[in-house]
């Protein structure tokens, strides 16, 4: 690790983001009684450097805030914010109290945004954002590169269609330049209270597209829903592993006799779930896999009457014509390539049985 990194007692924090970034980290753990951590093909691995006290890391995380966060963070004990360094990067931190001071977690983000052909997403997905209405969803567990797919989809509409893009995230984390769409990026908390209320005034502000960075409850959702209703292409995310459980997650969070309006609303409005989770690839990196569920009047009818375990069933057909795939699908292809290790696609299946017996029958 850096020379200059090492002398120093108390580390310069941006000094030490820049030198993290050099190594393809995707995040930097500061925590109290422990070097400074960088995560890389998903295991954390110390760096070579002082072990950390609660001075230390109070010192680097104050650096970084103004004196309304400071004063937040004091209060609540937690603080998400993004910033970005010049000539360094764009960062996504989390603040956060444990019994021995704070904690910091940091989140690199790639100032260019990728196409969606750099990442190699699925060719769908071009077609999917031409849709004038409805909702897509993109979920996945924290660190799937949700935000990474989602970001990549505004920007091939920005590249493409004159649209006005309200973004309402928390924190905002890839600023899109404006080419021939036009970006309104609302952070929650600096600029404007909730999701819930962005989503309400976004209606308001003659918007064509509207990401929501989480759809976390019924007021959210539900607001998500009118807004893909109504004429507006609504993406979100949600943490979930597999595109039948996100159905199953979003009417699970109304009560029992608002179900029946969800369903009938989530099958008229949803375009489709792109469920994804990030591999570690055999001999180094991370490679992503993506359920892709698109709707059609058989899976409408499924979420309407309420039969959304057969939605994995209706996945499996004719796929050539409906497009979709399954993560099971997705596991295979890599296994075949040598791209992935029998292991890991084990460890990281959503259905580990279902993915054995298709490995046996190779």
């Amino acid at each position: 690790m850096s020379e200059e990194l090492q002398e120093k007692k108390v580390i310069d924090i941006k000094k030490l983001l820049k030198s993290v970034l050099a190594y393809g980290s995707s995040d930097l753990h500061l925590v109290v009684g422990s070097e400074p951590q960088i995560r890389i093909d998903k295991e954390l691995r110390p760096l070579n450097l002082a072990v950390l006290s609660a001075k230390d890391i109070e010192e680097m995380a104050y650096s970084l805030i103004e004196d309304k966060q400071k004063k937040l963070f004091e209060e609540h004990n937690e603080l998400d914010f993004s910033f970005e360094l010049k000539n360094i990067g764009r960062f996504r931190a989390n603040y956060y109290r444990t019994i021995y001071g704070i904690g910091c977690a940091f989140r690199m983000i790639p100032i260019e945004i990728p196409t969606l052909d750099e990442y190699n997403n699925n060719p769908i997905f071009k077609e999917l954002i031409k849709r004038e209405k409805g909702l897509i969803l993109v979920t996945g567990p924290t660190g799937s590169g949700k935000s990474t797919t989602l970001a990549s989809m505004l920007h091939e509409i920005n590249m493409r269609e004159r649209k006005h893009i309200i973004t309402i995230e928390d924190p905002v984390e890839f600023v899109h330049q404006n080419v021939k769409s036009l970006f309104s990026q609302r952070d929650v908390g600096s600029n404007t209270d909730s999701f819930a209320i962005a989503l309400k005034y976004a209606l308001r502000q003659d918007p064509d597209v509207i990401l929501i960075g989480e759809m976390r409850d019924a007021e959210t959702i539900g607001a998500a829903l009118t807004a893909a209703e109504t004429g507006h292409l609504v993406f979100g995310t949600l943490h979930t592993n597999s595109a039948p459980g996100t159905i199953n997650r979003i009417i699970d969070v109304f009560d029992g006799e608002e179900q029946g309006q969800v369903r009938a609303q989530l099958s008229s409005s949803l375009v489709a779930v792109i469920a994804q989770s990030l591999i570690p690839r055999a001999g180094g990196g991370k490679v992503a896999t993506q359920e892709v569920l698109i709707s059609n009047p058989a899976v409408s009818n499924l979420i309407r009457e309420d039969k959304v375990h057969q939605l994995y069933s209706q996945m499996q057909l004719n796929q050539k014509e409906t497009n979709m795939r399954t993560q099971t699908q997705e596991l295979i292809e890599l296994l075949q390539k040598n791209i992935i290790t029998k292991d890991n696609a084990i460890r990281n299946s959503n259905r580990p049985e279902e993915l054995v017996k298709m490995i046996e029958g190779l």
